[in-house]
């Protein structure tokens, strides 16, 4: 049943008074909405939680693994050999049938399989929702399911409560809000009641609250203007949802290869089929369906029917290989996607940095002290910096008393982990004295006027030891010092002169410069401990203490992975909701250029195309939304860059969605980032997405590996069968198989080679040690296929030599044949067959590399040997036991017959030997000067 859109005309409840919203909504800011009235708009408006699309069927993504163009080529060729098996009543069974459709239907189980296990279920959107929520119906205070909320409700917000729904606040008592994950604002964001513009963007609407946000100091009564898909967390939804997924370069390229062998099939077997026509003038039904099993032998030697299934079960092995990097993959394909990416676009906060407020500086009348570490956990010192140390310190330690007596965050240590609860910057001072040695022990504190964006100042008045009473203060630095009188120096206080203020402003301004967020400390004795007479006493003639600087650090290891990557030839881009000073401080400190910053208000003001002229020289978007994210990746991608955009936020999400690969943070990120992205961090490192790239190159390369060997297999195998059929033609070997001429090797038979003999070592090629040098190389082109020219240049020439090989062996082994043989047809093709898969098995150690010698690390994948071993075996078995030499139509070999394939098979190995040693001579890239191997 579908449900009213909610109400328009709270679209800009923020420009609009308390009451006039609440009027609007019908509601009562004491009493609420009756209980009735409730059940009614739920049934109107729909529950609070936010939409998520159906789920496809099981029936329908099995069927789905039906429609690669490879796997269709197969059952057309299965259902042809099936029909001509049923009209020429043969005995037995289909045999060519029943394996291409068996390996057409294993093919589609793993797929599904695969699929299924990386679609597990987050149900992020809708467990952004608070599961409870405080409201007033009917004038009683009441928790209630927060899916139950609707629009009209008064809810009441307490420190530590997620938001439950969009709402317009009507009372506050120093409310703060952690919006981080909606807008990217690192601090939490103080609160108030007062209608704001119209024009107000969401960053700075401080009269309301968000869905999914989180209270973190405060607390307050707000209606409801806004629930489920209609909140702002519902817009981002709405854009994840209309961000197309894209196929990766991985897939396009095996469709494009996938259509391109079916059309070379097609043309092939036309010409093939009208020649023998034409040649041995068939006429007869059975010489018609001996013309068609040539049809069906040259379409299983021409396609590769394990490579879907080889490339699942490699980037299976991938997705395994980077889980335990500590990168979880969800979508199996976007594994080489990384590893060809060439832009990381990246949010800041909490991504590139660690998203725990720092001290860094405190400055006081006689000089300066820097302080060391990052983080919550009081690791690190401190230095002092001034003529007068002894003052210095005596003047941070003043400073650090007021920041931690004005302050109601606690730092605790628990089994030598360090736990924080309260404001960021609260936790930040309380490190700073842990740093300092400060005894924490606070003075009883007797009473509080709290923070309020206002006054932009708290105060907290505490008892002395010896009867006295003192006031603490903490606040914006303008505010504070026109506030204060006096300023501490050493173990006095001086009056505060006018030039002593512009030094402190200069100060502040320095500090601000740096992209540290300021705030000033001072303090006074008050006469007694009333709070009605000295409330209005407590915050003047103050003695000044210090300005204090905090940042929201650089994560260390990303300042490494950064360098990583552009050593890698990748790029990366800081996209944040901060400030554009401090995302330019902070790009400068991680070694990203930083000289030229672009807000979301200049990108709103471009064009598509100045957008995308911009992103070719900014590296650095500050105050942008997530439509601005999305412009971004959209111009990076248009300009035909492979974009990895990594975040943790609501506002990530679309943009994680519409790059080529999306990274989310697993341990600080929200549940819709998880869900929108590709790979999701265990540890929320961002080298951890350097040691995925690598990954990523690495199973990439590995991709290319045995797809040149599958592929110059098929080649050989397609190259056989058709020069076969043409000399069986012009020698007059006809009528063997009663189509006309003789077939080189049954349809079984090279099916056998290519699914189960060639799977093994493809599948060991997929396993391949990285190289080591995969960093140091830039991203391969997104131009550039991921079979190149040079690639398909080699697979032809090896797929030549083994037709030139395979039939000189069948021909030497068959009467009548150019070089007159002793053996029958049976012998011949079991030969012929053997030849063919020794031809392969030595070409697999060749596939390791276009240009590097086989014998370079012959013996570094162990794997490689113990699958030429496994399918020399299989092979063995097909011509000695007796069921399956039936099957395939083979004979036993003898000594001298096993001799003579392999001579001949090996000469793969020695002629494509020469021909990488030509290629590398010709580049003048030897060997030993190539930093790394290329596939």
């Amino acid at each position: 049943m579908g449900h009213e859109t909610q109400p328009s005309d709270l679209q800009q409840a923020w420009a609009q008074s308390g009451e006039a919203v609440t009027a609007a909504l019908a509601s009562d800011s004491g009493n609420g909405l009756t209980a009735d009235e409730a059940r009614n708009r739920l049934a109107r408006f729909g529950p609070n939680r936010l939409s998520e699309a159906r789920p496809d069927p099981a029936w329908w993504k099995f069927l789905r693994q039906f429609s690669d163009t490879l796997v269709l080529l197969l059952i057309a060729a299965a259902a042809v050999s099936a029909i001509v098996w049923v009209l020429e009543g043969e005995d037995g069974l289909p045999y060519e049938a029943m394996a291409i459709l068996s390996i057409v239907a294993l093919n589609a189980v793993m797929g599904f399989v695969q699929q299924t296990r990386a679609e597990e279920a987050l149900a992020a959107l809708r467990e952004m929702s608070a599961p409870q929520a405080t409201v007033i119906r009917g004038a009683e205070r009441q928790r209630i399911g927060a899916s139950q909320l609707v629009p009209g409700d008064i809810i009441l917000v307490e420190e530590g409560d997620t938001i439950p729904a969009d709402a317009r606040l009507l009372q506050t008592v120093s409310l703060k809000a952690a919006e981080a994950s909606l807008t990217g604002e690192s601090l939490p964001v103080p609160k108030s009641a007062d209608p704001l513009p119209p024009d107000t963007v969401v960053g700075d609407r401080h009269n309301m609250l968000f869905s999914g946000t989180a209270a973190v100091g405060g607390h307050a009564r707000a209606v409801v203007t806004a629930t489920g898909m209609a909140t702002e967390t519902g817009r981002i939804a709405a854009l994840l949802e209309e961000a197309a997924d894209e196929s990766t370069p991985l897939q396009k390229e095996l469709d494009r290869t996938g259509r391109l062998l079916g059309l070379a099939v097609i043309a092939i077997a036309v010409v093939m089929i009208g020649a023998i026509l034409f040649v041995s003038r068939a006429d007869t039904l059975s010489e018609i369906f001996g013309v068609l099993i040539i049809a069906v032998a040259l379409a299983v030697a021409a396609v590769p029917e394990g490579l879907p299934a080889i490339v699942t079960a490699v980037l299976s092995i991938g997705v395994q290989r980077m889980a335990a990097r500590r990168a979880i993959v969800r979508k199996l394909a976007a594994v080489e996607t990384l590893g060809s990416a060439n832009v990381i676009a990246s949010d800041k906060t909490g991504t590139l940095t660690r998203n725990e407020m720092t001290v860094r500086r405190i400055v006081t009348a006689s000089g300066a002290t820097g302080f060391d570490g990052t983080g919550y956990a009081p690791d690190g010192g401190f230095h002092l910096q001034g003529a007068d140390l002894p003052a210095v310190e005596a003047e941070m330690r003043g400073a650090l008393m007021a920041a931690e007596c004005a302050n109601n965050a606690s730092l605790n240590e628990l089994a030598g982990r360090w736990t924080a609860q309260g404001d960021p910057t609260e936790i930040a001072l309380l490190t700073a004295a842990r740093k300092a040695s400060r005894i924490v022990g606070r003075p009883r504190r007797l009473w509080e006027i709290p923070f309020s964006s206002e006054r932009k100042l708290m105060t907290t008045v505490h008892g002395e030891a010896d009867g006295g009473v003192r006031a603490f203060t903490k606040g914006a630095p303008d505010v504070l010092l026109a506030l204060c009188d006096h300023e501490q120096v050493g173990g006095a206080t001086r009056p505060l002169t006018p030039e002593r203020r512009t030094g402190i402003a200069a100060a502040n301004d320095a500090m601000a410069a740096e992209a540290l967020r300021t705030l000033a400390v001072a303090t006074r004795h008050l006469d007694d401990n009333r709070h009605e007479t000295q409330l209005e006493n407590a915050e003047s003639n103050l003695v000044f203490l210090g300005l204090i600087g905090m940042i929201d650090p650089p994560r260390d290891e990303a300042r490494a992975a950064i360098a990583t990557a552009a050593n890698a030839g990748i790029r990366v881009v800081m996209i944040t909701g901060d400030h554009p000073t401090t995302a330019s401080v902070i790009a400068g400190n991680l070694g990203i250029d930083g000289g030229k910053v672009v807000t979301g208000a200049q990108l709103a003001r471009m064009s598509a195309r100045e957008i995308d002229g911009t992103v070719g020289d900014v590296s650095v978007y500050a105050r942008v939304d997530p439509a601005h994210k999305l412009a971004i990746v959209g111009a990076f991608q248009r300009q035909g860059s492979i974009v990895a955009m990594t975040g943790d936020g609501v506002n990530d999400a679309p943009a994680l969605k519409a790059a080529d690969i999306g990274i989310a943070m697993g341990m600080t990120g929200t549940d819709v980032s998880k869900g929108a992205a590709d790979i999701v961090l265990a540890d929320d490192n961002f080298a951890t997405i350097v040691d995925a790239i690598e990954e990523g190159r690495s199973i990439f390369s590995n991709i290319r590996k045995f797809l040149r060997y599958l592929l110059s297999s098929n080649i050989g195998e397609v190259m056989t069968m058709f020069l076969g059929v043409v000399l069986a033609g012009l020698l007059g070997l006809s009528d063997i198989d009663g189509a006309g001429v003789a077939l080189p090797l049954l349809a079984t038979q090279i099916l056998w080679i290519n699914l189960v003999t060639d799977g093994a070592p493809a599948l060991a090629l997929g396993v391949d040690p990285p190289s080591a040098g995969a960093m140091r190389r830039p991203p391969r082109s997104p131009a550039e296929g991921v079979i190149t020219g040079v690639m398909w240049r080699g697979i032809v020439f090896v797929g030549a030599i083994m037709a030139a090989g395979t039939l000189l062996v069948l021909d030497a082994d068959l009467p009548g044949g150019l070089i007159e043989g002793r053996g029958d047809l049976d012998h011949a093709r079991t030969m012929a067959f053997t030849t063919l898969t020794l031809f392969q098995l030595f070409n697999v150690f060749n596939a390791r590399s276009d240009e590097r010698s086989a014998f370079e690390g012959l013996f570094s994948n162990r794997w490689l040997w113990g699958a030429v071993a496994l399918s020399l075996a299989l092979h063995a078995a097909v011509i000695y036991m007796p069921p399956m030499q039936e099957a395939f139509s083979t004979t036993p070999l003898g000594p001298g017959d096993w001799a003579a394939c392999i001579a001949v098979a090996s000469s793969v190995l020695w002629l494509r030997e020469i021909w990488k040693l030509a290629a590398r001579a010709g580049t003048g890239r030897l060997r030993t000067s190539r930093p790394a191997e290329e596939a």
